[in-house]
């Protein structure tokens, strides 16, 4: 039986930066296919009684600092926990994502998703600037201004918003977000219990 799993994730999430890379790594060590479903996040928040970090209580914005720079020493990933160009629109990045994959299949979305997460929050790069996200894709060897020119088609809003409706549907309250076989896992902290359902 082919292994599938639903990957929900949002390009400005720090959290979805942190674990990218360690998923995509497992997905393969595995067998498993990633079915790769950025999301609006925004959307998702208000549906599900989450607060977008601006509105959050200051302890709670403290901690979430300090978490985030534990995080990256622990997985000894470069991060800027107050990058330069943040907050940040993500819906140009999803759709481009969503367009990357539907024109050049998931491998080459999942690359280019790393690099735009790396962009933010390791390159002080403006992720919602459509020159600067032409560039990511063009490092990759990828045509990105070709790739831009479809990220307002219907067919990929139409993937963008059917994303995030399937993610209200399964409960989804936060990102990166990964579904297999029915069961959630919420966070990159839980990759490890992710891992050992793969593993079965």
């Amino acid at each position: 039986m082919t292994k599938v799993c639903q990957y929900y994730f949002a390009p400005h999430s720090p959290w979805s930066y942190l674990g990218h890379e360690r998923f995509v790594a497992m997905a393969r060590r595995h067998g498993a296919q990633i079915d790769l479903r950025p999301l609006d996040l925004g959307k998702v928040f208000g549906q599900s009684g989450g607060l977008p970090l601006a509105k959050r209580a200051p302890q709670r914005q403290a901690y979430r600092l300090t978490e985030l720079a534990r995080w990256a020493a622990f997985l000894d990933l470069p991060l800027n926990v107050q990058p330069k160009f943040f907050p940040v629109s993500p819906d140009l990045a999803a759709r481009l994502i969503i367009a990357t994959r539907l024109a050049l299949g998931v491998d080459t979305a999942l690359q280019l998703s790393g690099a735009i997460m790396r962009g933010l929050w390791a390159e002080e790069k403006n992720i919602g600037d459509e020159e600067t996200l032409a560039q990511i894709a063009n490092g990759l060897g990828l045509e990105g201004r070709m790739l831009l020119k479809s990220v307002d088609t219907a067919s990929v809003q139409a993937e963008y918003d059917r994303n995030t409706d399937d993610a209200s549907a399964a409960s989804v309250f936060g990102a990166p977000w990964y579904v297999y076989q029915g069961e959630s896992f919420w966070g990159q902290d839980r990759l490890d219990f992710l891992e050992r359902a793969l593993a079965k």
